[in-house]
């Protein structure tokens, strides 16, 4: 047989592996355990954003908007496309912004600002974490440790996730896909 046969042989695979592989950069760890924060997470895919979204009765503080943005690395999109789970290298991130009414030409409504009012990454690390995943609050780009299990995302995830404990129900392009590879539970 011919290189060029053997190469043509094993390429389906070698792509299929690449493509479940984790993301190379996206969940990064120092020796100590510290999730390193992605600088380019704004360059991943986006998949939502919320306005006062809150999972909790506490009323939100009067007056004052903020909108979620939700991106994942683009290796676990590629892989989600295709089976309707996020694989194990998974991470999510959730950037709150302040959000304002008058600037500029606006007349109604709201838009974001300049001003990020928190960070947290959603990381899947199947043999890292109990239950697979770890949430981290990320200030700057400073190594941070995780959430402790005891926090409340964790259950709240646990009970409501509705693909591999993701809020995917509020992914408007995520959610079909789950819906349609059976991986989806309505919750």
């Amino acid at each position: 047989m011919s290189d060029r046969r053997a190469v043509l042989r094993w390429l389906p695979l070698a792509l299929l592996l690449m493509a479940a592989a984790p993301a190379p950069d996206a969940s990064r760890f120092t020796p100590d355990g510290l999730f390193i924060p992605p600088a380019d997470y704004r360059e991943w895919v986006y998949l939502t954003s919320g306005l006062d979204m809150s999972y909790t009765e506490t009323p939100a503080a009067p007056g004052a908007s903020v909108f979620d943005n939700v991106f994942v690395d683009p290796t676990s999109w590629r892989v989600f496309k295709q089976t309707g789970h996020w694989p194990d290298g998974t991470v999510f991130m959730l950037e709150n912004r302040a959000a304002a009414g008058h600037g500029s030409i606006n007349k109604q409504g709201h838009f974001q600002t300049e001003a990020l009012m928190g960070l947290e990454a959603h990381v899947r690390d199947d043999a890292r974490f109990k239950g697979g995943w770890g949430f981290f609050a990320v200030r700057g780009g400073a190594p941070t440790k995780m959430i402790p299990y005891s926090a409340s995302c964790y259950a709240c995830h646990e009970a409501h996730g509705a693909v591999d404990t993701s809020f995917t129900q509020f992914y408007p392009t995520a959610k079909p896909i789950a819906v349609k590879a059976g991986t989806y539970l309505d919750r």
